[in-house]
């Protein structure tokens, strides 16, 4: 076994570490912005790991490109959805009474189109 073997070996178990505490955290937390919170940030940083993981192992394959695209996709795409989820929990009203400032009240009620 090399050190690079040992290299994506512990990436790769890192990666499943942060997947599977983002898994506990969208069945455990209790509305709608704080799941959103857990399905994105370290879901996407587990699959990072598990890719930079694999990449390591496949080195010098057609593959390991195709994992960096991957791992690009998903970096673009993760804060999108989550942002369009927030915003959709916000406008459904489906977030806790407890948030400190609400920033999108002015812009919600300007958008709102008269009757």
């Amino acid at each position: 076994m090399t050190a690079l073997d040992l290299a994506a070996g512990v990436l790769v178990l890192g990666g499943s570490a942060f997947a599977l505490t983002a898994a506990v955290g969208v069945l455990r937390f209790p509305d709608t912005l704080t799941r959103m919170h857990a399905a994105t940030k370290p879901q996407v940083l587990g699959l990072l790991l598990v890719l930079a993981g694999a990449t390591i192992r496949l080195s010098g394959t057609i593959d390991a490109g195709m994992l960096v695209l991957t791992a690009m996709f998903t970096l673009i795409t993760a804060p999108v959805v989550a942002h369009r989820v927030g915003q959709l929990a916000y406008r459904e009203q489906n977030i806790r009474d407890d948030l400190t400032v609400d920033e999108m009240r002015d812009d919600t009620a300007r958008a709102k189109p008269n009757p």
